[in-house]
C-alpha cells in the first residue's frame, strides 16, 4: 500500500470515529426502556449504547443488556461518588440517559456534563413529580386524584428531583375505570414508543 492511500485510509477513520456518538444508560429495575433504547441504536450506523450502568446487582436489565451484547456496570454507593464519575469522563458520552434509575444524580455529575444528562418520568411535569414519587407511586396517585389525562416527560436533569428542563411530553388519557396498573400499561407504551427516538433527535440536533 503506497504512502499516500494509507495517510487517506487514516483520514477517513479519524473522520468515521469523530462522528460516532455514544450513549449511557443507567436503570435500576427490570429494564424494559433500556432494552428498547439498545435495540433502536442497534440499528443507527452512528450511535451505539456503549454500557449500562445499574446500583442493583439483581435487575433485569442485566440480562437485558447481555442478549443484546452491551456490558453492564453494576455500583455501589460508594463507586457511584467517585469510580463511576471518572470512567464517564474516559468515556466522554454525547448523553447520559437515565431509565428507570432511582438514585438521585449528584451535583458533580451536573457540573462535569452540563445538558447532557436526561431523565424519563411517568407522569406530565410539573404534576407527579419530585422525591418518592416514581413508578406505582405515580400512578397510584393518578387514580387516586381522577386525573383525566398522564403522559411522559422526558427532561434534563438538574440539582433537584424532575426539575430540569422539560424536552419531550406525550399524553394519553385516563378513563374513569382505569386502575393504577392500566394507567401504567399506557405510560409505558408511551415511553417505548418516544424515548429512543427523542434521544436520536436530541443527538442529531446536537
Amino acid at each position: 500500500m503506497r504512502l499516500i492511500e494509507y495517510k487517506d485510509k487514516c483520514v477517513i477513520l479519524s473522520k468515521i470515529l469523530k462522528s460516532l456518538k455514544t450513549i449511557v444508560v443507567f436503570a435500576s429495575g427490570s429494564g424494559t426502556n433500556a432494552e428498547k433504547i439498545m435495540s433502536y441504536f442497534a440499528e443507527v450506523e452512528n450511535v451505539s449504547v456503549s454500557k449500562i450502568y445499574t446500583n442493583n446487582p439483581k435487575a433485569g436489565v442485566i440480562n437485558r443488556a447481555s442478549n443484546l451484547g452491551v456490558t453492564t456496570r453494576v455500583f455501589d454507593r460508594i463507586a457511584f461518588e467517585q469510580e463511576v464519575l471518572v470512567e464517564l469522563q474516559e468515556q466522554n458520552p454525547a448523553l447520559i440517559v437515565l431509565a428507570g434509575f432511582l438514585w438521585k444524580i449528584p451535583q458533580k455529575y451536573i457540573e462535569t456534563f452540563p445538558n447532557k444528562i436526561i431523565n424519563i418520568h411517568p407522569a406530565l411535569l410539573p404534576k407527579y413529580g419530585g422525591k418518592g414519587m416514581y413508578g406505582a407511586h405515580v400512578f397510584q396517585a393518578i387514580v387516586a386524584n381522577n386525573e383525566q389525562e398522564t403522559g411522559i416527560s422526558i427532561h434534563y436533569v438538574n440539582e433537584h428531583y424532575d426539575e430540569g428542563a422539560i424536552i419531550f411530553q406525550a399524553k394519553t388519557t385516563v378513563a374513569p375505570s382505569d386502575t393504577a396498573n392500566e394507567v401504567a400499561q399506557k405510560t409505558h407504551s408511551l415511553e417505548h414508543a418516544h424515548f429512543a427516538p427523542q434521544i436520536h433527535q436530541l443527538l442529531q440536533n446536537g
